[in-house]
C-alpha cells in the first residue's frame, strides 16, 4: 500500500492521534510524556492492532486496512462521522451503512463507555449487533467482536444458535424470546422502508426459527429499556442485574450498562468480575 492517498492516510491518522489527551480514552498522563497527544503504541492498543502494523499506516506503507480495523481506529482516535467517512475514502474502503456491524460509535456514547470502568457496558446496533465492550462487559457476556454478517446480531443468534441462551437460565428463555423479538419489531418499523439489513434478518429468522415465527405473527413492538435480568456467568453463576439502555438521536445505536439489582449478592459477583477483567487483560498482554 504505497499512493498519495495512503500517504495522505498516515499523515490524517497522526493529525487525529496528535489532538486527543490521554484522559478523553481513559488513559494516565504520565510524568515523562512528550508528545501532545495520544503515542502510535497507544492507538494501536485501543483498536486492537499491533503496534508495527499501526506504524506502518501512519508511514503510508504496509496492507491496505481491513473495514473492521478502519472501524476501530475510527472509534480509538474517536472520530466524527465526517472524519470517519474520510478515513474510509483515503483507505479505498466504501463507507458502511449505518446501521450495520461496521456502524461508527457516536462519540458522545463512546466517551460514556470509556468512563464506566467499574461496571460492565457496551455500545449496540438496534439490530443487537456489538460495536464496543468495555473489559467488564467482556469479562460478563464474552467477547462479541468476532460475529460477522448476521450472526453479528445476538438476535439472529438467540433464535439460532442453541449456545447463545447459555447466558440465561433456561426457565427466562421465553421472557427473552419475546422481548427481543417485539424489540426487532420496533427496530424494524424505525428503520427506513428501503432498508434491507433488518427486512433481511427477519426474513431469516422467519424461515429458521418456528419460535421466531410464532412470536412474530403476535405484532407485539416494544423497544427494551430497562429490564432486570439474571445472567449465567461460567465461574461467578447466576448474577441478578438491572440493565439500562441509552438511545442515541436516531435510535441507531444503545449504550447498555449493567448494575446489581439491590437485594442480591450480584454487588459482590461484579466485584470479582472486575478480578477477572483484568487477569483476562494480563492474560492478552502476555
Amino acid at each position: 500500500m504505497k499512493s498519495a492517498k495512503h500517504t495522505e492516510l498516515g499523515a490524517f491518522l497522526r493529525s487525529r492521534r496528535e489532538r486527543i489527551r490521554p484522559e478523553e480514552v481513559g488513559l494516565v498522563r504520565g510524568p515523562r510524556r512528550r508528545v501532545p497527544g495520544l503515542r502510535r503504541d497507544e492507538v494501536a492498543q485501543l483498536a486492537g492492532a499491533s503496534v508495527d502494523y499501526y506504524n506502518e499506516l501512519e508511514r503510508g506503507a504496509g496492507s491496505q486496512p481491513s473495514e473492521q480495523m478502519l472501524a476501530a481506529l475510527a472509534r480509538a482516535l474517536r472520530l466524527t462521522a465526517d472524519e470517519r467517512d474520510h478515513l474510509y475514502h483515503l483507505a479505498d474502503r466504501p463507507v458502511p451503512v449505518q446501521g450495520g456491524l461496521s456502524s461508527h460509535v457516536h462519540p458522545g456514547m463512546l466517551d460514556l463507555l470509556t468512563r464506566l470502568t467499574s461496571t460492565p457496558a457496551q455500545v449496540i446496533t438496534d439490530l443487537h449487533a456489538t460495536l464496543v465492550q468495555n473489559p467488564l462487559a467482556v469479562a460478563l457476556l464474552g467477547d462479541q467482536s468476532g460475529f460477522h454478517g448476521q450472526e453479528a446480531s445476538f438476535i439472529h443468534r438467540w433464535f439460532t444458535d442453541p449456545e447463545a441462551r447459555r447466558i440465561y437460565p433456561e426457565e427466562d428463555h421465553p421472557t427473552q424470546s419475546r422481548a427481543l423479538a417485539a424489540d426487532l419489531r420496533a427496530a424494524a418499523a424505525r428503520r427506513d422502508a428501503r432498508d434491507t439489513e433488518a427486512s433481511s434478518l427477519i426474513a431469516t429468522l422467519l424461515h429458521r426459527s418456528p419460535e421466531f415465527a410464532e412470536l412474530w405473527a403476535e405484532h407485539d413492538v416494544a423497544f427494551r429499556r430497562n429490564d432486570r435480568k439474571r445472567l449465567v456467568h461460567p465461574a461467578l453463576g447466576v448474577l441478578d442485574v438491572n440493565c439500562l439502555h441509552l438511545f442515541s438521536e436516531d435510535g441507531r445505536q444503545r449504550l447498555l450498562w449493567f448494575t446489581p439489582a439491590v437485594g442480591t449478592d450480584s454487588a459482590d459477583k461484579l466485584d470479582l468480575l472486575a478480578v477477572i477483567a483484568t487477569q483476562r487483560l494480563t492474560d492478552h498482554g502476555d
